[in-house]
C-alpha cells in the first residue's frame, strides 16, 4: 500500500509499504477519506513522521474472526488504540484511556497505524457504522471536524438560548460554528485570517472579531446586551484566546477548552472562578454513545459543505500540506486511492 510521510522541513511524499493484516478483533479498513488536522505542525518543523493521521472513514476489507463489523461495512475510524476494558472505555470515554495498546508490540509491525495511508488496522469496536447516504468525505467529519466541538458543546450545555464565543476559526472552530447553528445558538467568532473569518460569516456567525483588537471584551459585551457571552469554546490553543474566553463570558458563564496548548494559562481562583461563578471544562472529543447524534448533525446540517472546503488525492500530499499551512481552507480531506 501507499502511505504518506513527512520527509523534512516542508517536504512530504508517499512511500510503498506492506499491507497490514487483521489480527484477533483488529480488522483492516480500506481508507477512502482522511481529514487533515495538526499534522501540518510537523510538516513545518521538518519533524520526520512515518505514521500519522487520526481521522478517517472507509470500508472493512479483512477480518480475522467474527466480530462487531464484517467485510463490506462502511465505517468511521475513531482515533487512538485504547484498551477497551478500563472503566473509561466501558463508559464510552475511550479517548481518555490511560492504557492505550502498544501498536507495534501487539501487531509486530507499525504498518497500519495512521489514516494517511490506503489501509489502517483498528479494533472493531472503534469502527461505528456510517449511515446510508453519508459519503466517506462527510463521515470523516465525525472526528475533529464536527466531533471535537460537539463534545465541548455537550460538556457545557450549549443550547438555543445561548450566545457562544468561539476563539480560533480553523477547521475545528468552523466546526464549532456549524454545531452552534445546528443547535440554534448565536455564534461570535474570533479570527485573524480573512478567509476563515469570511467562511464563518457564510456559516451564520453574527460577527467575527479581530484578535489583535485591544477592546475585545467590550466588543463581545456590545453584542450581548452588555452581559458577555453565555458560553465560550476555545479552538485555538492560544493563551490570549483562552484568557479572552474567561473574561468575555458573563457571570455564571461556561467555558470549554478544545485547542491543544502547552503554554501556561494563569487563572485566579477568586475573581475568575468563585466570584464570577464560571464553569470550566476540558474536552477532547465526545462520548462514544453520542456517535449517532454527531452523525445526525453531519446528515442534517446544510453547512457541512462549507466545512469540507477541499477534497484532494493523497498523491498531492505536498500541495495539501501547503494549503493547510496557508490557513485559506476549512477541513481538507485526502482520498488515499487517488
Amino acid at each position: 500500500m501507499k502511505r504518506a510521510v513527512i520527509l523534512g522541513e516542508r517536504a512530504a511524499g508517499l512511500i510503498d509499504v506492506p499491507d497490514p493484516q487483521p489480527r484477533d478483533d483488529w480488522v483492516v479498513v480500506k481508507v477512502h477519506a482522511a481529514a487533515m488536522c495538526t499534522e501540518y505542525k510537523a510538516f513545518l518543523a521538518g519533524r520526520e513522521m512515518d505514521f500519522f493521521g487520526h481521522e478517517g472513514a472507509g470500508e472493512v476489507v479483512a477480518v480475522a474472526q467474527p466480530g462487531r463489523v464484517k467485510v463490506g461495512d462502511r465505517v468511521v475510524v475513531l482515533p487512538q488504540y485504547p484498551d477497551g476494558v478500563c472503566p473509561l472505555c466501558q463508559a464510552g470515554d475511550y479517548v481518555y484511556c490511560e492504557n492505550n495498546h502498544d501498536f507495534a508490540a501487539f501487531v509486530g509491525s507499525s504498518e497500519g497505524n495512521g489514516t494517511f495511508a490506503q489501509y489502517i488496522l483498528k479494533p472493531s469496536w472503534l469502527l461505528p457504522l456510517i449511515p446510508d447516504g453519508v459519503s466517506y468525505e462527510r463521515a470523516t467529519m465525525a472526528i475533529d471536524g464536527v466531533g471535537a466541538s460537539f463534545g465541548a458543546f455537550e460538556a457545557i450545555g450549549v443550547d438555543v438560548y445561548d450566545t457562544v464565543l468561539i476563539t480560533g476559526l480553523g477547521p475545528v472552530g468552523l466546526g464549532a460554528i456549524l454545531n452552534a447553528r445546528f443547535r440554534g445558538a448565536r455564534a461570535i467568532g474570533v479570527e485573524s485570517i480573512p478567509w476563515r473569518a469570511q467562511r464563518a460569516m457564510q456559516m451564520g456567525a453574527v460577527a467575527v472579531l479581530n484578535p489583535r483588537d485591544e477592546d475585545l471584551v467590550e466588543q463581545v459585551k456590545a453584542l450581548t446586551d452588555g452581559r458577555g457571552a453565555d458560553c465560550a469554546v476555545d479552538c485555538s490553543g492560544n493563551v490570549a484566546a483562552e484568557r479572552l474566553c474567561l473574561d468575555a463570558v458573563r457571570r455564571r458563564g461556561r467555558v470549554a477548552f478544545v485547542g491543544e496548548c502547552s503554554d501556561e494559562l494563569r487563572i485566579q481562583v477568586s475573581p475568575d472562578m468563585i466570584r464570577k461563578g464560571l464553569t470550566l471544562a476540558g474536552s477532547w472529543l465526545y462520548n462514544l454513545a453520542d456517535f449517532p447524534k454527531v452523525m445526525k448533525v453531519i446528515q442534517e446540517s446544510p453547512l457541512i459543505e462549507l466545512l469540507v472546503s477541499h477534497v484532494m488525492p493523497m498523491s498531492r500530499i505536498q500541495e495539501a500540506f501547503e494549503l493547510v499551512v496557508s490557513g485559506e481552507c476549512a477541513k481538507v480531506v485526502l482520498t488515499p486511492w487517488r
